[in-house]
């Protein structure tokens, strides 16, 4: 979840599998996380597309590719989330 936008934890993963893919094409030329959009990505889950119209989707693309960090629980990754310690 982004604010008032919810999407399948899948989904995010599959996002952030797109993202930390593209993040290195060419070590002498790093895309900077910042600057990169998976919009143009053909295998973006159909969800984000609405997402891409946004002025704020890098933005919102970023916080749920955070989201979706390995080492976080997938449970107390959610801020509503309480009692996983």
């Amino acid at each position: 979840q982004d604010g008032d936008l919810k999407f399948p934890l899948e989904s995010v993963k599959k996002l952030k599998e797109l993202m930390d893919g593209n993040r290195h094409i060419n070590p002498r030329m790093m895309v900077s996380m910042a600057s990169y959009s998976p919009c143009q990505e053909k295998h973006l889950p159909e969800e984000f597309r609405l997402v891409c119209k946004r002025e704020d989707a890098p933005m919102i693309f970023r916080r749920l590719s955070l989201a979706a960090e390995d080492d976080l629980c997938e449970i107390c990754a959610n801020a509503a989330c309480a009692g996983c310690f």
